[in-house]
């Protein structure tokens, strides 16, 4: 069984001036809700997963506005919500039992941001025995500066985070080919 994981996707992470100067793929949060309209469709499992910071500045702290999820994506009719304050999903969350518990042994992952919660919780769930699909138009990325001081923009990092993802943890697809997958 497959179900989607929606990682992050948070109104706090359009707060471009914590996080960077630049994020890449605006479409992200539209793709996922595409993804998300289809789960839905089919009736298939979807876990929403929420940071809950603990650093009190962060836009995603719970005491914070940008906790909230984006509503674009927002569950209905009792899909759960992981809680987590760590980079993986897996780490101090119930959501491994509960995708066993399920038989759910393929997982479709989209969210936010593509080198931080989305690398570790892909990562993760393969090391775990889940075969991963990670949707590269429903994820997105901030820019950064290396340890060299070097600036890289957001769709660098975003680009060599899939391309390090790629065959090792996940297969690695856009929104259309999903969609036609699911279309059959």
């Amino acid at each position: 069984m497959t179900a989607l994981l929606l990682i992050d996707i948070q109104t706090g992470l359009q707060e471009i001036e914590f996080y960077g100067t630049e994020r890449n793929n605006s479409e992200a949060e539209t793709n996922a809700q595409k993804i998300l309209d289809a789960f839905r469709r089919k009736n298939w499992p979807i876990f929403h997963v929420q940071h809950s910071s603990t650093n009190l500045d962060s836009p995603l702290h719970p005491s914070k506005k940008g906790h909230a999820l984006h509503p674009l994506v927002a569950p209905i009719n009792g899909e759960p919500i992981i809680q987590k304050n760590v980079n993986s999903a897996f780490i101090g969350t119930d959501l491994e039992s509960r995708l066993k518990n399920q038989n759910i042994s393929d997982l479709v992952i989209v969210g936010l941001t593509t080198e931080h919660c989305v690398s570790t919780s892909v990562r993760m769930a393969a090391n775990l025995g889940f075969s991963v699909t990670l949707i590269s138009d429903a994820t997105a990325a901030f820019d950064k500066t290396g340890a060299d001081g070097k600036w890289y923009s957001a769709e660098t990092i975003h680009q060599t985070n899939l391309a390090v993802l790629k065959d090792e943890f996940a297969q690695v697809i856009n929104t259309a080919t999903l969609l036609e997958k699911l279309a059959d």
